[in-house]
């Protein structure tokens, strides 16, 4: 059992449609899924499950048919686990950015604030989506006011590029002082690059946006904050 801090049920619909019929079947066995009102006799049948049993179904299927590595190595699909910083509760229709380092690896998950657990847009509000990189780059170029806050510099905004971008992400990740929360998550990668750290290493900076995050069993004292 998952306590969920963010689910994409953009990304989770969208994965959810593309299974196919009889594997959808098979993955339902295998999560413990209840498909009863699956009817064989429709082309494409769906179930009328709740989210997470949906979240379930994809997660199995992308273990399935995918390499779903560590954080540390990301290939298309990653998991993780370790304390991320959050910015971006109180607005249902802003981004949110996630991001957290473990030794050598710094990770920054670029989502939509209406994903968070609690921050739903109301129905009749337009959605707009922040998952893809044009959102980072434009999230780096200006942090929104109500965030600077959350930092310890004043933000300029600049326009980032292809070859400066782990470095802006990496100086906005590191500037971000709110206290993190020990989560796990599993992310499509969007990018990955490297870049010097405050402490003079080089990182690993890695850019992806997020299925779901949970909170981890972890606490501080497993671990660096």
């Amino acid at each position: 059992m998952r306590y969920y801090l963010y689910v994409s049920g953009a990304k989770l619909d969208m994965l959810y449609e593309q299974i196919p019929p009889k594997l959808l079947r098979r993955l339902a066995v295998e999560a413990k899924v209840d498909l009863k009102l699956v009817s064989v006799s429709v082309q494409s049948p769906r179930a009328d499950t709740s989210t997470y049993d949906r979240q379930d179904i994809v997660e199995a299927y992308l273990e399935r048919e995918f390499d779903v590595s560590w954080m540390s190595e990301p290939s298309a699909w990653f998991r993780g686990d370790l304390g991320l910083r959050v910015a971006g509760y109180g607005e249902p229709n802003s981004p949110t950015l996630m991001t957290g380092r473990d030794g050598d690896t710094v990770v920054a998950l670029i989502g939509s604030s209406h994903h968070l657990i609690g921050y739903q847009a109301a129905a009749d509000m337009h959605r707009v989506g922040f998952s893809g990189l044009p959102s980072i780059f434009r999230l780096l170029q200006e942090i929104p006011p109500e965030w600077e806050r959350q930092f310890d510099v004043r933000w300029r905004g600049r326009m980032p590029d292809r070859e400066s971008v782990t470095h802006d992400v990496l100086r906005c990740a590191e500037a971000l002082t709110v206290p993190p929360m020990y989560c796990e998550f599993l992310a499509r990668r969007l990018l990955t690059g490297t870049a010097t750290g405050a402490d003079g290493r080089e990182l690993t900076v890695v850019v992806g946006t997020p299925l779901y995050v949970a909170m981890s069993d972890r606490t501080p004292e497993d671990g660096e904050v």
